[in-house]
């Protein structure tokens, strides 16, 4: 994302990879019962692993594409979402209007250091303002504290790439 003239960009990043582990488990129990199914219908050992490597390979790839396809930027004016690829989606939304930032992170998601950032804002409506799956979201609220101090001060500090 590019920050608009005047902006400092604070922090930049995207979901971590841990995040999508479940689609990549998922992916590894497919690629197996893909490479067996496979071994049991032809009884060729070259079949079976060109099957589980495939497999394996498309949910890789699935997974990387839904990471990099997903940008969460904090400017010393704003914070930004965007995702993906092909068709666009971009919230933003003023550092002066978050009103709340809360952090939620289930057992597995502490035990892999990811969680969930949710921002509360002065919106009238009622969408969704959060950063899923980012790797340890306090760095991102103190990203945020970051941003309404440096934003009161009227100054900019130096970009934190995660």
């Amino acid at each position: 994302m590019k920050a608009s003239d005047g902006e400092s960009v604070i922090y930049s990043g995207h979901p971590s990879w841990k995040s999508m582990l479940d689609l990549h488990i998922a992916g590894l129990v497919a690629a197996a019962a893909a490479g067996a199914i496979a071994r049991l219908a032809t009884s060729n050992w070259g079949y079976a692993i060109a099957a589980f490597a495939a497999i394996l390979a498309l949910t890789l790839l699935v997974g990387w594409v839904r990471r990099v396809s997903t940008d969460y930027e904090i400017t010393d004016r704003r914070l930004y979402i965007k995702r993906g690829i092909l068709s666009r989606t971009e919230q933003q939304t003023t550092i002066d209007r978050v009103q709340n930032v809360e952090t939620r992170q289930s057992l597995w998601e502490r035990v892999l250091r990811i969680g969930t950032v949710d921002f509360d804002t002065a919106a009238t409506d009622e969408s969704q303002f959060s950063f899923v799956g980012v790797a340890t979201p306090k760095h991102v609220v103190s990203a945020v504290d970051r941003a309404h101090q440096l934003a009161a001060a009227g100054r900019s500090e130096p970009a934190q790439q995660v």
